[in-house]
């Protein structure tokens, strides 16, 4: 079975709303077109309804009002949106190996044996060959944490969500596994919108970011920093006009 991912979709968000009981609207009115392909980062103080807008794009909360399209539309190719949470959630009696098996086990996509050579080929992408037999409780944080981005990738999604996914991880780890990110687009160019806190983050990875405050969007900022980008470009003077950029940006959100 191949990995190769499939046609990245587009996220049209229009007049995107949620309310819930007593009132609180998490989102309002949003609108936001993603483009196909490009790496979007969503970025605000917490509680501002950045994790919100991600279920909502996920199609895991039912928006009060307003519509969340994919083109081409994931819903007649089961997996072709994936998402990753902020902690790993991997099943504690499951190897590695079977964790990333179990999205296409679940869609029923392909054999046994197909299904464990695409998560054999995973776990080789995110440079886990050496622990595909092991239990979640005898790897490391970074190491579950691949294993988690191995899983999503694994049923060939064209919008990849994270939420956060690097925010538990010190900052050794959250770089390496920014850089495998950056890595794992190149190869496939999937569609992907990354909720985080960390403006380096944000910007190192991104090719827009998106400010959000009070459940609204700001209009998103264009990355002018060249592809491809390693960790070094952050001792830049580009990377250090920028990240002032978008530091001025949250203030005025305010």
């Amino acid at each position: 079975m191949s990995i190769a991912i499939e046609q990245a979709s587009s996220i049209r968000c229009e007049s995107l709303s949620i309310q819930y009981s007593g009132g609180l609207r998490a989102v309002s009115d949003v609108d936001l077109t993603v483009r196909p392909g490009e790496i979007l980062s969503l970025i605000g103080p917490s509680g501002c309804g950045k994790t919100t807008l991600l279920r909502l794009m996920a199609g895991l909360e039912s928006p009060s009002t307003g519509t969340v399209t994919l083109d081409p539309p994931a819903a007649g190719r089961q997996g072709g949106i994936a998402f990753v949470f902020q902690q790993p959630t991997l099943l504690p009696w499951r190897t590695a190996l079977e964790n990333v098996m179990l999205p296409l086990q679940l869609i029923a996509r392909g054999s046994n044996s197909q299904r464990r050579t695409a998560a054999q080929n995973m776990l080789q992408t995110v440079g886990l060959s050496d622990a595909i037999n092991r239990l979640p409780h005898q790897l490391s944080g970074g190491m579950k944490m691949r294993v988690s981005i191995a899983r999503a990738l694994v049923t060939q999604p064209g919008v990849l969500l994270l939420d956060e996914p690097f925010a538990s991880l010190d900052d050794m780890l959250r770089n390496q596994l920014g850089e495998l990110l950056l890595e794992l687009w190149r190869q496939h160019h999937f569609t992907a919108v990354m909720v985080t806190h960390n403006i380096a983050e944000s910007i190192l990875l991104s090719h827009r970011v998106v400010i959000m405050h009070g459940g609204r969007l700001h209009e998103p900022i264009e990355n002018p920093l060249p592809r491809p980008r390693t960790e070094s470009l952050r001792s830049s003077a580009e990377f250090g006009q920028f990240y002032g950029c978008i530091s001025d940006a949250l203030r005025a959100s305010r």
